[in-house]
């Protein structure tokens, strides 16, 4: 059975896996039998050592990937996705980076320019829409793509390890802005993140995958208030309850 995705909230939630499983060309079997659900306005992260198929997840309820075996749906039909590195178009401006999306859904030239600099004040960087991208920070560049992944107007934002690559500071002060613009939009968003402690930070859930197949081995519900802080001693303890549980998933599959 493949991917079925509805255009329409389900009872289930923003996004569904009922029973995913994806095996590639030569056997390699990286998903098995993965039950998920986001509900709307939910916020929820997904950890797991390298190679447990997060990211092949987040593929496939993109629609980048088929599945194997099993059902996914999402709201609208659709999702936005938003990878590692910003990956703009250098030739292009910071404004004309963020219209591309809006004009492959058929936005007006004039009205893309307007929605372009609203998406760039939500994110705070209004007042660089004619730098080029190499003129800005790594952050300000990631800033950037969170609002070129807005203009794709999904209600579903799927991102995976969007602030890896960032200094600490810098990462600290996106999770901020992240955390603002998903209540202000209202949006659900599935996270993929190698950092335990990130994934408390920003999550309303966080789901723990085993290796190698990728499966769904424990839930943590994350009832800090917000907001919260990367030193916050709740979101320490929660952080090490978690990456005890990934030391000892880790510990089993190498054994």
């Amino acid at each position: 059975m493949t991917a079925v995705t509805t255009g329409t909230t389900t009872k289930a939630g923003a996004v569904r896996l009922r029973g995913v499983s994806k095996r590639y060309p030569g056997g390699t079997l990286a998903l098995d039998g993965v039950d998920l659900s986001v509900q709307p306005g939910e916020f929820v992260c997904l950890v797991g050592a390298s190679g447990c198929g997060k990211s092949t997840l987040l593929n496939l309820v993109a629609g980048l990937d088929a599945p194997t075996a099993g059902e996914i749906d999402v709201e609208g039909g659709r999702a936005a996705f938003m990878f590692q590195e910003p990956a703009l178009f250098p030739w292009l401006k910071v404004g004309q980076n963020v219209e591309v999306p809006l004009k492959l859904r058929g936005v007006s030239r004039a009205e893309r320019r307007a929605q372009a600099l609203d998406l760039l004040a939500t994110v705070r960087l209004r007042d660089v829409a004619d730098k080029r991208p190499h003129e800005l920070s790594g952050g300000m560049r990631q800033r950037v793509a969170l609002a070129r992944t807005l203009a794709q107007d999904a209600p579903v934002l799927l991102m995976d390890e969007p602030f890896a690559a960032l200094d600490a500071m810098t990462r600290d002060a996106l999770h901020d802005e992240l955390e603002r613009v998903w209540l202000e939009r209202k949006l659900s968003v599935l996270f993929v993140t190698h950092n335990v402690r990130e994934a408390v930070r920003l999550g309303d859930r966080i789901i723990l995958l085993a290796s190698r197949p990728g499966r769904v081995i424990q839930e943590f519900v994350v009832d800090q208030p917000r907001p919260r802080r990367l030193d916050d001693p709740s979101v320490a303890a929660l952080a090490g309850e978690v990456t005890d549980r990934l030391k000892e998933e880790v510990r089993r599959h190498v054994s």
